[in-house]
């Protein structure tokens, strides 16, 4: 079955925030819906200057706390404030969470002071859906009179937060990226018939209208990430039919390593880099550092490269992606995942992309959610801890000899969603949504 073909004409709203990567990294995957462009609420024109200067408090809020987690004993103690406020309860024993927590109760109030309505005022001038990834958005959309609207979940388990404050009565419609995070919603009291199970949604540029591009890439993939056959020789017959795989080609194993939107956790990249230092001079493996849109950070890592004697290699066998917007940035790290072979990240939502059957090796959560998306991939068996970054060469290459990371990758790409955006985009524009054939 392929892709829908949206019509030209089947447009959307769609709205997002600057927090960090994930809010607008799931957006991205909708731009060709976007009518006249991805709003950025925090951010855009159409926004009010006091809205402005909230959003600008609550984002540096945010980034500070997860800097300074890595800072002894005042950061700790920081850090576990914002962690039990932002806490998310154990799902078990399953029971009515619908009781407004104390940041719903603020939220809601910020909205009915008109927080957010720039944007709603804005989108006002034409009646189209709604679409949001940001819980906060939604609400605000709600509250004045939006009739069509699209939440987009973007971690595997959520706080109550992501619900209003009458949760049994919202009329947003979640889009949840596991059934997790769908169960979690029913416990927060939205109605079961408002949520649907789509999985996160993917940029198309990697998957293909019928997930042609990602069996290639991880055709490829699996070769490099099993040098010794283990895992190709078990599962042969499997993989000749799935994947058309050749065991003849070959290329440069590749490594992406990416921090957060905060830049957190950007000293593992020196570490990873003195221990792969070798083979990197050797030519046996490519190092990727991706600084998102953080100059301090891009400017840190070319510092580590001349640092640690590999000026030679810069721009071939160790490469530096930077970019100076979020759009940019997606672009060309999606162009990068198609390359790399293994990705090393928090489990962010980054978390998802183990969908295009590539391996995640697991940098410390920051964080309650993050905590939850590790706990996803490893019941999924889409991802693995780092182990001691000062020795990646030991551990990296025995998992790579052993067969581990390219079992890892099948894994990740059999098991997690790999249809989010088709299902959102076939669910936003049809008129019988319990119709619609979702696909996974």
């Amino acid at each position: 079955m392929k892709y829908l073909i949206m019509d030209s004409q089947k447009k959307a709203w769609v709205v997002t925030v600057d927090m960090g990567y994930g809010h607008q990294r799931a957006a991205y995957p909708l731009k060709d819906i976007a009518y006249e462009r991805i709003i950025t609420a925090n951010s855009d024109k159409v926004i009010l200057p006091k809205e402005k200067k909230q959003w600008q408090r609550f984002q540096y809020s945010y980034e500070s706390v997860s800097r300074l987690k890595s800072i002894p004993l005042v950061g700790n103690a920081l850090w576990n404030i914002y962690y039990a406020f932002q806490d998310i309860s154990p799902i078990y024993p399953f029971r009515d969470l619908s009781k407004p927590t104390f940041g719903v109760i603020y939220l809601d109030r910020l909205i009915k002071r008109n927080f957010i309505e720039g944007v709603v005022s804005y989108i006002k001038k034409k009646e189209l859906p709604f679409v949001t990834t940001f819980f906060a958005t939604a609400m605000s959309a709600s509250f004045h009179g939006i009739k069509e609207i699209y939440c987009i979940v973007t971690d595997s388990d959520i706080n109550r937060v992501w619900a209003p404050l009458d949760s049994k009565n919202t009329k947003i419609i979640y889009f949840a990226p596991t059934e997790r995070a769908k169960k979690r919603l029913i416990s927060y009291g939205v109605p079961e018939k408002n949520i649907f199970y789509t999985g996160f949604p993917l940029p198309e540029e990697n998957t293909g209208t019928n997930l042609e591009i990602l069996k290639k890439d991880l055709a490829q993939r699996i070769i490099n990430l099993d040098p010794k056959k283990v895992f190709i020789t078990k599962y042969n017959e499997i993989l000749k039919k799935e994947l058309n795989i050749n065991i003849n080609s070959k290329r440069t194993l590749s490594l992406t390593f990416s921090v957060g939107g905060a830049g957190a956790q950007k000293e593992t990249a020196y570490k990873i880099l003195k221990s792969l230092k070798k083979k990197i001079k050797e030519h046996k493996i490519i190092v990727n550092l991706v600084a998102g849109t953080r100059l301090e950070i891009c400017t840190y890592f070319n510092n580590i490269v001349q640092e640690l004697g590999l000026k030679d290699e810069l721009g071939k066998y160790v490469t530096v992606l930077c970019s100076l917007d979020k759009k940019t940035y997606f672009e060309k790290f999606n162009q990068l995942l198609r390359e790399s072979d293994i990705l090393w990240t928090k489990p962010s939502e980054l978390s998802f992309y183990a969908a295009l059957g590539i391996p995640i090796i697991i940098s410390p959560p920051i964080g309650s959610h993050e905590a939850l998306n590790q706990k996803w991939l490893f019941m999924i068996r889409g991802g693995i801890p780092e182990e001691d970054p000062e020795f990646t060469e030991e551990w990296l290459f025995e998992y790579l000899n052993n067969g581990v990371l390219a079992e890892v990758a099948w894994e990740g790409f059999m098991e997690a969603p790999k249809y989010g955006t088709y299902n959102i985009k076939s669910l936003i524009f049809s008129r019988d949504k319990e119709k619609v054939k979702l696909k996974y």
